[in-house]
């Protein structure tokens, strides 16, 4: 074979790679080269595993058995067993503790305190949740919170509300300080204050304007050589949030240590083996001990002097515990903790076989006339009609009592008045306008002298649905799902997906809508204490006896309420494979 051939031979076979290539360069739909200026610049990123958030656990998902199984003592039946499945997510390895929500506070502190500090005063946890009319227990109301002692214990007196807003907080950090890291953004706190922090949100619809380092990625486009970070390139982390019940109870369960194949050798009454709240593994060094942190029986908060039974008298440490088979700690006992769900005592009857959840409202951003997301919010945003109703609350039960002042009563008419007004302008779709004279229904309280001015702030705190920086969001219509076979009217069963028909409490356009008043399930403050603002929480507290403990048990409360006893932890969504890749 001449030279001449053996060249020619090489040649082809160059061309037969560059016009094939490889299938990570290639698009295997049209064979046009990803990554290419010159063919329009669509990009294929290198992505190989989901990177572990700050402080998560990776669970592994799986079909389990949700629900009471043993003897229900309290005969409340809203739990009845079913078989249900899911999918793998991650979750907290403890309790979010007092030192990371002093974090938090702090946070908010240097970018709302000066201009907004009732965003501040929403944060701050109730320590008068400690209080109790027959005990003594201003040592927790005044230094639990903020005491180095208590640096690493959970957070608690923390409404279902505020958990969610720490949540939201500790995305947006994670997600900064990613870019940050990948020296894509500058790290800068001081130029961070009010409107102009960055949120996840915001950046990824090109409406933070924080300093960058660099541009970003590079761009193949045909007009710009570099862009900032997209979820397509998987460098952001899905969202910190609650876990669901179902999560909530699968990953205290940690069935993961009792299977052989799909078979569950030994099914746990509590997040243990074993039917007993002691250890009974004699070849341990724990032998005999307690295994959680719960109330033993009456008045037995911590064993006898000498040989107490137990770390604390309250809350403990959140590692004093051995973890479960995952690596969760706490799964049981020490405070209870919220998790996502609506309460409904007969959720099992509408229960989904896959990922069930129940409180489900879909939001979509607000767009402008050119389809565009509109601009974020450079304002506090109230709910109107959650300030509303709690402005007559607070008034009747002053009233009640006698307790106003004159000063007291003129502040809330001219409240009222605001209040009243911005109710107009929100009919009227004039939606800044009303929530500029909810403002001025707050600058009324700041400059107030009145006695009752600290606590309508902090009524008013309570009521605010959405900070300065955030992107302005709506609820979908039920006219944007109605070509969708997965959305269909709720059959007044109250699913809280979205749709005004499934709300007890919708005003009435028509006579037939009307009628459905009648058919109402739960009629709450009439015939019971359910509403849409009741929330799960499951795992037994430093107070609850060893029932509790098991993670089939489920009680509730109001999302603005909190307890001494009620904590958190955050979970994130797995994308991808159910299992991570080796070496992860």
């Amino acid at each position: 074979m001449t030279q001449k051939h053996i060249l020619g031979l090489l040649a082809v076979a160059v061309g037969l790679m560059t016009l094939n290539g490889c299938y990570y360069e290639r698009s295997g739909a049209t064979g046009w080269a990803y990554n290419e200026t010159f063919n329009g610049g669509f990009e294929r990123t290198p992505y190989f595993e989901q990177e572990t958030g700050p402080g998560l656990i990776f669970v592994e998902g799986g079909t389990f058995t949700m629900g009471q199984v043993d003897d229900d003592l309290n005969y409340a039946w809203d739990n009845i067993p079913r078989r249900t499945t899911v999918s793998s997510f991650y979750m907290d390895e403890t309790e979010v503790t007092n030192h990371f929500w002093t974090e938090y506070l702090a946070w908010l502190q240097r970018i709302y305190g000066s201009s907004y500090p009732e965003i501040v005063e929403r944060a701050l946890p109730d320590t008068a949740a400690w209080r109790n009319k027959l005990a003594y227990n201003e040592p927790m109301v005044n230094y639990y919170l903020r005491h180095p002692a208590y640096r690493d214990y959970p957070v608690v007196g923390v409404s279902w509300l505020q958990a969610n807003d720490f949540c939201k907080w500790r995305s947006d950090r994670v997600n900064e300080g990613i870019l940050i890291r990948e020296g894509i953004l500058a790290h800068n706190p001081d130029a961070q204050i009010d409107e102009e922090h960055f949120t996840t949100e915001t950046y990824l619809s090109g409406q933070y304007q924080g300093e960058r380092i660099r541009e970003g990625l590079p761009s193949y486009g045909l007009n710009t050589e570099f862009r900032d970070v997209r979820t397509e390139d998987g460098v952001l982390l899905p969202n910190y949030r609650l876990p669901t019940e179902a999560e909530w109870e699968f990953s205290a369960l940690g069935l993961i240590g009792n299977s052989l194949g799909e078979l569950v050798a030994e099914r746990k009454t509590y997040p243990w083996n074993g039917h007993f709240v002691r250890n009974g593994d004699s070849r341990t060094a724990g032998y005999g001990s307690i295994n959680a942190n719960f109330v033993k029986g009456r008045g037995d908060y911590m064993g006898v002097a000498g040989a107490l039974d137990d770390f604390g008298d309250i809350t403990v440490d959140v590692y004093a515990y051995a973890p479960n088979d995952y690596g969760l700690y706490n799964m049981a006992g020490n405070v209870n903790e919220w998790v996502m769900d609506v309460y409904r005592p007969l959720s099992i009857q509408d229960n989904n076989e896959f990922r069930p959840f129940r409180g489900n409202v879909y939001k979509t951003k607000r767009l402008d006339a050119e389809g565009n997301p509109v601009d974020k919010y450079d304002y506090v945003v109230y709910s109107i009609p959650g300030v509303k109703e709690f402005l007559a609350t607070y008034e009747k039960e002053g009233n009640s009592v006698g307790i106003f002042t004159p000063e007291d009563v003129d502040l809330m008419g001219n409240l009222s008045s605001k209040v009243t007004e911005a109710e107009e302008r929100l009919k009227e779709q004039r939606f800044e306008e009303a929530q500029t004279l909810m403002q001025d229904a707050m600058d009324l309280i700041v400059d107030s002298d009145a006695l009752a001015a600290a606590d309508l702030r902090k009524g008013f705190s309570n009521n605010i649905d959405a900070l300065p920086g955030e992107m302005q969001k709506r609820n979908e219509s039920l006219e944007e799902n109605l070509n969708r076979t997965n959305y269909r009217i709720a059959d007044n069963t109250d699913y809280l997906d979205g749709d005004r028909n499934s709300s007890f409490d919708f005003a009435a356009q028509s006579a037939e809508e009307d009628q459905l008043k009648d058919k109402r399930v739960y009629n709450f403050g009439g015939s019971s204490l359910i509403s849409n603002r009741s929330r799960v929480y499951k795992g037994g507290g430093w107070d609850d006896r060893a029932y509790y403990l098991i993670p089939g048990t489920r009680r509730y409360l109001d999302e603005r309420q909190s307890s001494a006893s009620i904590g958190f932890r955050c979970a994130m969504d797995r994308v991808g494979t159910p299992v991570p890749f080796s070496g992860q």
